[in-house]
């Protein structure tokens, strides 16, 4: 039965969540993808240990994953998250393509121990001018060069 084994995968990136608590190497937060019912990737918060603001969970297991696949597709893969996805997390999953996720803790959860996402959500509803972190755009023309390359390169791979 499904939902007997996304309980399994989904224990296994809680115990990676506490376990990397217990070592002292990162935050409370675990994930595994799986494919065809296999683990073929497995990540944990490394935020602090790599200096790295976006090592999450996911986004490394999301690394780890396509690193394993030789695939910057995960279609056909489920990510097992030990907590619901933050924003970048989320959008990380769908430009990998996953098909679905299963999430243990929730954003509220993660909110009660300090990390809340709530500001960022708050954010992505302004217009830019609105704001926290200004954005300026400069260049577009000359930017944009780029993209006339890219649509006229025979050996791109579309993604």
């Amino acid at each position: 039965m499904k939902v007997v084994k996304d309980s399994e995968f989904l224990r296994r990136a809680i115990a990676l969540a506490t376990e990397n608590v217990r070592s002292g190497k990162g935050g409370p937060f675990g994930a595994v993808i799986v494919r065809d019912g296999e683990i073929v990737g497995e990540g944990v918060n490394t935020v602090t240990a790599a200096c790295d603001p976006t090592a999450h969970a996911e986004v490394n297991a999301i690394r780890a994953a396509s690193h394993a696949l030789q695939d910057f597709s995960l279609k056909g893969c489920t990510l097992y998250t030990s907590c619901q996805p933050c924003p970048m997390c989320l959008a990380s999953a769908y430009w990998a393509r996953i098909d679905a996720i299963v999430y243990g803790a929730s954003a509220e959860d993660a909110a009660d121990v300090g990390f809340d996402d709530a500001f960022l959500y708050d954010e992505f509803r302004k217009t830019t001018a609105e704001r926290a972190l200004p954005v300026v755009q400069l260049l577009g023309e000359e930017a944009r060069e780029s993209f006339v390359v890219w649509k006229a390169s025979v050996g791109k791979i579309t993604y």
